[in-house]
């Protein structure tokens, strides 16, 4: 045989081997990653475990000591549509990732933000939940301004916590308006209480906190997000199924208004302050 043909020989057999264990190997790995799939780990526990910290109004204890808030009937009703029983796992938000990967639970639901230093580690799903700045007015001040637009103007004052986003946020949106800054955000929510700024812009649901707090004072102008962020459900890495399933998940629930309706609730209102102390 010429070594042209021992050449071709070779290269023929090479591949016959390719393709018989590659496709062994593929369907192996396939089976594999099925195999260790959390959803298949769920199904046959009849229970989801959630990794969750307290964070008012995400996830907090009422006055029976009850888990309520956003994140637990998000979580509750993943569960109720699986037709599964829901066990949540509290954890320290600093070792809440860490948890995930050592196998605490099966997914985080936690208001976690998408960051890329984080997707580094765990996966994100589809975003759930878009939390963003809110803003609380003086009704006296404020209440015959015309939204949005009679706040860009420089007769109207606004204050933020030095440092944070939301004073990015006023220079963005009311380029007009001047901006007094202070170290803390009560501090920024007294001055419009007191009468000496028309508006405060800080992250949902603080504003609706303080307007509950001093009803005949403040107000909300909108309860639209002015920014947004993006939250996700975290997953360990490796396990494509789950991915698929819960970004569905948000999907379906998404688009028939479940999750907006359910996250106006405990955000753009306080219908649900009487179930907890609120200091």
């Amino acid at each position: 045989m010429s070594i042209e043909k021992s050449s071709i020989a070779l290269v023929l057999g090479a591949t016959l081997v390719f393709l018989t264990f590659g496709g062994v190997f593929a369907g192996e790995t396939q089976k594999r990653l099925t195999s260790e799939s959390v959803i298949e780990t769920i199904m046959k526990r009849g229970k989801l475990k959630v990794g969750m910290s307290t964070f008012v109004p995400w996830a907090m204890r009422n006055k029976k000591g009850e888990l309520i808030g956003f994140e637990i009937d998000v979580a509750k009703k993943v569960a109720e549509d699986m037709k599964v029983k829901i066990e949540f796992v509290p954890t320290a938000w600093s070792g809440i990732i860490p948890a995930l990967i050592a196998g605490k639970f099966d997914v985080i639901i936690g208001g976690m933000s998408v960051k890329p230093q984080r997707n580094l580690t765990i996966n994100f799903t589809a975003p759930y939940a878009h939390s963003g700045m809110g803003i609380a007015a003086n009704k006296n001040l404020a209440g015959d301004l015309k939204w949005p637009e009679g706040y860009n103007s420089r007769s109207v004052t606004f204050t933020c916590r030095r440092g944070a986003t939301s004073c990015s946020d006023i220079k963005e949106i009311w380029p007009k308006a001047r901006l007094r800054q202070f170290d803390d955000d009560s501090l920024a929510f007294q001055e419009v209480i007191n009468g000496n700024a028309h508006a405060t812009v800080t992250s949902h649901p603080k504003p609706a906190r303080w307007v509950y707090k001093h009803p005949e004072v403040l107000f909300m102008p909108s309860t639209e997000n002015l920014t947004e962020g993006n939250e996700s459900f975290g997953l360990r890495k490796g396990d494509p199924d789950a991915l698929n399933f819960f970004s569905n998940w948000i999907m379906v629930h998404t688009s028939n208004g479940w999750l907006k309706d359910r996250h106006n609730y405990w955000f753009k209102g306080m219908n649900w302050a009487d179930q907890v102390d609120l200091k």
